[in-house]
């Protein structure tokens, strides 16, 4: 199934997103749907830098259209279409000269695309969850439900009933007209029983317009009730959840079902002021001593208005809040860059479609404060609600292309403000104000956005987004600009809250009791409860860890944006365990069998890092715990942690190689649980590797590199031991002769886990030589034993596997140089070529050695 098709499946809050997406002019949806298949069979991530690649689609997509206009015009009833494909067509000849610009465009809406689809399965994951508490809210909506139809009955009711009250005193005043006129003619005792037939008549009037106010006042009763419900709990429910969605929370923020509740409340409340209208011209007509409508109806108007005030004044709502594009979130702006921001009434009314004008400004009601940054609003300051704008009708105004300027004030502005705020500490918000005239009824509403931060460059983007966490964790107040002046401490249950909606939305999967255990004992130490335990902002954000150089909230960011860039799948899954102290990964390691590993994240690399540790048996039984120092996002860009974990090897004795790693954590087999991430492109596959294909295996060494799994105050025990290195293999230099009689890994300049090594080591001579079909054709002799494994030296002829590894054999080695040279010589070579891999030897027990620095080692079978 396309990503296209998984779209159109889903819930329409989701469609929603979609349709929202589409909503621009850069790439139709006509486009898309009709080029589907052809959009995401496209590497468009590789022609937004290939200006060639660029090109190249450019001209397919063009060609594509032209195809989808002709099927069209070959048919009847596609007219439009045909128009519609070829306006697109003309849209995208301005980008003839910047093709990578368009392919950056199709990237960013596919990969939106697909963060509307993880947003939807993680919503669906969260209902599987949290049934129990959605079964009590679906009770809760479906009891509002049930009072909003009573509601509308009872205005049905009364309806009927005012209408009735109307046909009784047209009934009076038609009788009373009759005895006025005829009262000359009638005798005493006629007038005196027609007079008493009015009298019975206008007490029966009388009683119908006391019952009909009654009824009046118990229907407000029930609509001030429902008010309470619709504006108190539910809205205020739908802007909590909006808040925590801003975050990362996947809670439902569609706007659909309180549309529809507010169409509905509103529409009854009309309908009440206008009985009441109506009473006001039947008092016009007929008019007596001690009628209750003058002296009732004016209390009752008040309330009628009042309510329809509140209504309507929170029916004017942001349904999208502040956001940049190519930013990690909602509610941090860049002066300079565009953002858009949406709008919506949520009272459904056709006749005031394009009618209520928006205006937008910024920090209305902001505190006057030296210091504290000004700015304006660039871009439409105005906009109509408009139902178009909204693909299920409702009432919106879309700002898409707002621009924040900073103000320049002479003897303000920027520099230290009275409250000694940080720039990222500083809160703003958008202003919105409309003027609502319906009905006789005039209304200015207004509503603002969420408090957002204003950065100037892209280095304040973390420390920004730590102000929008910590903002929306614990205050619901969008008009508290100040929340930084005394920010409020978080409770242990809010914080691990938050951080498990931050890896739930980066990674598809939050934080489980135990990760969540383990981050409370590093903050708090070991506690019974956590519930009672605070964390302040300034531990969070400003004071550095104790023994680091950065702070807690640099330390988890820099893990997320590791999962979010390469470890994605590997957490969603589950094969990560993250958080764990090195204690209890030694209780863990120690009860499992041989080369059981786990996963887990360093403590002490400030931008992130993933190692893995695994138990292995001494040959009198006794367990051991190894670790690996960290890699970081330099490594993982390189190789991907699946493959390091596949191919990462062990130097024993005899410059024996093995890979120590079997199961992952708690039993799983390495194979079963990392193969569908394993990723081995062959020569054909790969540009890069069209004549020499490589394999990059991680080797560590004895000698020099981590040592066992100990507690301590470190956070990385492996961390003291870490060597410089180098991933290239031009700029190798041959080691001193001690260190190559002992060291086979070739030590370079930077300070990275990945050894560079084009070390060729006993096995290494085992390599065959592979053509594409596998067979094998010829391997080294074993029986070479003046070849040292570390080191080689020697000089081959040109064309030879020395222009490959110049340093890979020694002067002694001629008799596999001649071998060697006479076979890459022989004209028959490519004749029964068999491609078969390197064969690997089975894993053997792993003896009870140190683990040291890792590298990569080379394998490099040679194909024509």
């Amino acid at each position: 199934m396309t990503q296209w098709e998984s779209l159109q499946r889903l819930d329409t809050a989701y469609l929603q997103k979609v349709f929202d997406l589409y909503n621009g002019d850069e790439l139709s949806m006509d486009v898309r749907y009709y080029l589907a298949h052809w959009i995401e069979g496209q590497d468009w991530e590789r022609a937004s830098r290939d200006s060639s690649q660029a090109v190249l689609l450019y001209q397919v997509l063009l060609e594509n259209l032209d195809n989808q206009f002709s099927r069209f015009a070959q048919e009847r009833g596609f007219f439009l279409l045909q128009h519609n494909i070829r306006r697109h067509k003309q849209n995208f000849q301005k980008y003839q000269e910047e093709p990578c610009t368009l392919a950056t465009i199709i990237h960013s809406y596919l990969v939106k695309e697909k963060e509307i689809l993880n947003e939807a399965e993680l919503a669906q994951q969260v209902k599987i969850l949290q049934v129990q508490p959605a079964a009590m809210e679906l009770e809760s909506q479906r009891k509002l439900e049930n009072n909003l139809k009573a509601l509308k009955t009872k205005v049905e009711v009364m309806e009927h009933s005012i209408r009735c009250l109307e046909e009784h005193q047209d009934e009076f005043d038609f009788k009373y007209q009759t005895h006025q006129m005829d009262s000359g003619a009638c005798s005493e005792e006629e007038k005196k029983q027609q007079t008493e037939r009015i009298q019975k008549m206008l007490n029966a009037l009388d009683r119908s317009r006391k019952t009909f106010l009654s009824e009046m006042s118990t229907v407000l009763d029930s609509a001030d009730s429902l008010c309470s419900v619709l504006v108190d709990e539910e809205l205020v429910d739908w802007k909590w959840r909006q808040q925590k969605s801003c975050i990362g929370a996947p809670d439902d923020t569609s706007l659909v079902q309180l549309e529809k509740w507010f169409t509905v409340m509103v529409d009854c409340v009309f309908q009440l002021r206008k009985f009441l209208q109506k009473l006001d011209e039947l008092v016009g007509k007929t008019s007596y001593t001690y009628n209750p409508i003058p002296l009732q109806m004016p209390p009752l108007k008040n309330r009628l208005d009042t309510l329809l005030t509140q209504l309507l004044k929170s029916a004017f709502v942001v349904e999208t809040q502040p956001t940049m594009p190519q930013c990690r979130g909602p509610l941090v702006l860049r002066t300079g860059a565009q953002f858009s921001v949406k709008v919506r009434f949520l009272y459904k009314v056709p006749e005031l479609n394009h009618v209520m004008k928006v205006s937008v400004s910024i920090d209305k009601a902001a505190p006057q404060m030296k210091g504290v940054r000004k700015f304006n609003v660039l871009g439409t300051s105005s906009k109509a609600l408009n139902m178009a704008e909204s693909k299920n009708g409702g009432m919106v105004a879309d700002f898409r292309h707002l621009t924040l300027k900073d103000q320049k004030v002479g003897g303000g502005g920027k520099g230290i403000n009275e409250l000694s705020l940080s720039v990222t500490e500083e809160l703003h918000n958008v202003n919105f104000e409309a003027q609502f005239d319906y009905q006789g009824l005039s209304v200015s509403l207004e509503t603002s956005s969420l408090p957002f931060v204003v950065i100037s460059n892209s280095s304040q983007q973390q420390s920004a987004w730590a102000s929008v966490l910590w903002f929306n964790m614990l205050c619901s107040d969008s008009k508290n600009l100040t929340f930084f002046e005394s920010s409020p401490v978080a409770t242990w249950p809010q914080f691990g809250e938050m951080l498990s909606c931050q890896f739930l939305s980066c990674g598809k999967r939050g934080l489980d009791n135990d990760q969540l255990e383990t981050l409370a004992i590093k903050l708090f130490g070991k506690q019974q409860h956590y519930d009672n335990c605070k964390i302040s902002w300034a531990r969070f954000s400003k004071e550095n860890i104790p023994g680091t150089t950065f702070t807690l909230w640099v330390w988890l960011d820099g893990i997320l944006n590791l999962v979010k860039t390469y470890l994605l799948d590997l957490w969603s899954d589950g094969s990560i365990m993250g958080f764990v102290s090195k204690g209890k990964e030694k209780v863990l390691l120690k009860k499992k069998q041989n080369g059981t590993f786990l996963l887990r994240f360093s403590e002490s690399i400030r931008d992130g890092g993933i190692t893995f540790s695994w138990v292995q048996y001494s040959n009198d039984g006794k367990p051991n715990v190894r670790a690996v120092q960290p890699f970081t996002s330099a490594d993982l860009k390189q190789i991907a942690l699946p493959e390091i974990v596949r191919n990462f090897q062990i130097m024993e004795a005899a410059n024996v190689s093995v890979n120590p790693l079997c199961y992952l954590y708690p039993n799983t087999p390495k194979d079963q649980a990392f193969s569908k991430y394993y990723s081995e492109k062959t020569g054909e596959e790969n540009p890069y590797l069209k004549y020499l294909k490589t394999k990059l295996v991680f080797v560590s060494h004895k000698e020099n590199g981590c040592t066992s799994i100990r507690e301590g105050p470190d956070s990385d025990l492996c961390s003291q031991h870490r060597e410089e290195s180098h991933l290239d293999l031009e700029q190798y230099e041959e080691p001193p002769a001690s260190e190559a009689e002992n060291d086979v890994m070739l030590q370079g300049l930077e300070n990275s886990p990945m050894l560079s090594s084009s070390t060729i080591d006993a096995d290494l001579f085992n390599i065959i030589l592979e053509d594409d079909s596998g067979d094998v054709l010829q391997a080294f002799p074993e029986t070479v034993s003046n070849i040292s494994a570390p080191c080689f030296q020697g000089t081959f002829p040109e064309t030879s596997v020395n222009d490959l590894f110049p340093e890979a054999f020694s002067p002694s080695d001629t008799d596999v140089n001649t071998t060697l040279q006479e076979f890459l010589s022989d004209p028959n070579i490519l004749n029964g070529m068999n491609p078969s891999l390197l064969q690997e030897e089975p894993e053997a027990s792993i003896p009870d050695h140190g683990l040291l620095d890792y590298g990569i080692s080379f394998s490099i079978p040679l194909t024509p």
